[in-house]
């Protein structure tokens, strides 16, 4: 049952995406990702409320967390999940795993995205 609330929650949250980042695209200059800048920084705090409020405020079931953290979040920005593990890795004490998993995803991830390019590119 928990997976139908993943995927309504990735169903909103990707249309969510879709609808800000195309408006903030309308009203910002060409030449620099404001829409996609915009939602992972939204997707970022909107993470943290939740995790936060989790965690201090209200307990939430595993099906409301996988709705709200996996399924929208999730559906709206990866780039909020990435960001929450190097949090975690940080608070934990674990610096030298937090660097690695900042720029080694972000590094490897740009790495991999010119690859897949680069292959299409030739098939």
């Amino acid at each position: 049952m928990i997976v139908l609330y993943v995927a309504l929650g990735g169903a909103i949250g990707s249309v969510a995406r879709y609808l800000l980042s195309t408006a903030v695209h309308r009203y910002t200059e060409a030449g620099f990702p404001y829409g996609t800048f915009t939602v992972n920084i939204i997707g970022c705090a909107a993470f943290g409320l939740v995790i936060g409020f989790a965690e201090h405020r209200i307990d939430l079931t595993p099906a409301v967390r996988a709705f709200f953290l996996v399924g929208i979040l999730g559906g709206f920005t990866t780039f909020s999940a990435f960001t929450f593990d190097t949090h975690e890795l940080l608070r934990a004490s674990a610096f030298f795993r937090a660097a690695f998993n900042a720029v080694g995803q972000i590094t490897l991830g740009l790495v991999a995205l010119w690859i897949g390019y680069a292959v299409a590119k030739l098939v």
